[in-house]
């Protein structure tokens, strides 16, 4: 992105929503088609050392204090691994340490990721006590065939029981359905997405399955269904969705009015989010500059970096001005309604003059909506979100 050399500074009137991330990296067992930082609790170990990861945490994020100080959190996602290994206690212990430190709005979503064959009754009452009020099931599908292909430890029968139980003691709840799956027939993806609107949850996520680097469906492929079959399945998801009340309001995301994921919409709006935990990535502006920071990635090594250094970045950096338009068009995008053209200058510090050759040509090729005052995606932009994005990575 070419800009003249009036421009190599960010200058922001206003700083952005603040969020926060916290990374839970184990879970029961890693699944063949995960990229994300996970770590599977080995066989016949005690587990992990949740009081010394909690106390890890919460110097983590006491770490972040001055650079966040006097801001108010909006929301927190406790992600991974599978979170829900966590006691109640440790949960309760963990938010109470959140609470002291940061200025967290007092209705704040905060959502937890669980695994349906972790789900008990009494330990969701107790997370529900301890302010977690929106759950984000890891369902997949509720067929038993498709979750043993996917190497899920749980089963279709487990996964309605996990529902059942979240829905019991959750204001909101999140059911993530993967489609393209080995083997999987239409009739399979019907079959999931109407067990799945026959509960009735205010929020849907549905992602194409696809085979990552360094996990072990790319290294052996599983037979995946062809592209037009998958194309099917995604035209009948639109249309059972729709029918059902349900707004595709990104990509993947699917809510009823009012129930989207504030977490993840201020990821999607370019705000601002503290990273803690193994693995973790944080963002964080300021009047003349945008930081980005990346934590140690092994749970052990993080562990040993905050004990013994006091924290534990690999990577803690200014980003550059060049870079921020990209950064930015790379997540607004993906919002089907996409959001106000000031909104590019709001949280970039940069005129929108530096983005207007992209505008001009994603706009010619029926990518991007011709309104002036939008920065969204056409039907067609989303459908090939990969080249409308591209054509800011000049």
């Amino acid at each position: 992105m070419a800009l003249n050399s009036s421009l190599n500074k960010v200058s922001l009137t206003a700083l952005p929503p603040l969020a926060l991330y916290i990374h839970f990296p184990w879970c029961e067992k890693k699944c063949p088609y995960c990229d994300f930082n996970s770590h599977q609790i080995k066989e016949g170990a005690a587990g992990f050392d949740e009081d010394r990861y909690i106390k890890a945490l919460i110097a983590d994020l006491e770490t972040e204090l001055p650079r966040i100080w006097g801001r108010l959190v909006h929301s927190i996602f406790i992600g991974g691994g599978t979170p829900s290994l966590l006691s109640a206690k440790g949960m309760d212990t963990l938010l109470s340490a959140i609470r002291a430190r940061i200025n967290l709005e007092p209705d704040a979503e905060i959502t937890m990721e669980a695994n349906p064959g972790s789900v008990e009754a009494e330990k969701f009452a107790g997370f529900a006590k301890a302010g977690i009020n929106r759950v984000s099931l890891g369902i997949q599908s509720f067929q038993d065939a498709q979750l043993k292909a996917l190497g899920r430890i749980h089963n279709g029968e487990e996964a309605k029981r996990a529902i059942a139980i979240a829905l019991a003691h959750f204001k909101s709840v999140n059911l993530d359905l993967m489609y393209g799956l080995p083997m999987q027939t239409i009739d399979d993806a019907k079959k999931d997405i109407e067990t799945a609107l026959s509960f009735n949850t205010p929020h849907l996520s549905l992602y194409n399955l696809t085979l990552e680097p360094n996990t072990y469906f790319a290294n052996f492929p599983p037979k995946l269904p062809n592209e037009d079959v998958v194309d099917a399945i995604f035209e009948q998801n639109l249309d059972l969705l729709s029918e059902a009340g349900y707004k595709r309001y990104e990509v993947s995301a699917y809510a009823k009015p009012g129930m989207e994921c504030k977490h993840n919409l201020n990821y999607w709006r370019f705000g601002d989010y503290i990273g803690i935990g193994a693995g973790a990535h944080g963002k964080i502006s300021f009047p003349d500059k945008i930081t980005r920071q990346v934590r140690e990635r092994h749970p052990e090594t993080y562990m040993q970096s905050m004990e013994t250094q006091g924290n534990a970045l690999v990577e803690s950096k200014e980003v550059p001005v060049t870079d921020l338009p990209f950064e930015f068009m790379l997540n607004t995008l993906r919002l089907t309604d996409g959001v106000a053209t000031n909104t590019f200058s709001e949280r970039t510090g940069l005129p929108l003059n530096v983005i207007s050759k992209g505008l001009d040509e994603a706009t010619k090729k029926g990518l991007l909506d011709s309104n002036p005052s939008l920065l969204k995606g056409t039907t067609q932009g989303l459908r090939y979100l990969n080249n409308l994005q591209e054509i800011f990575l000049e």
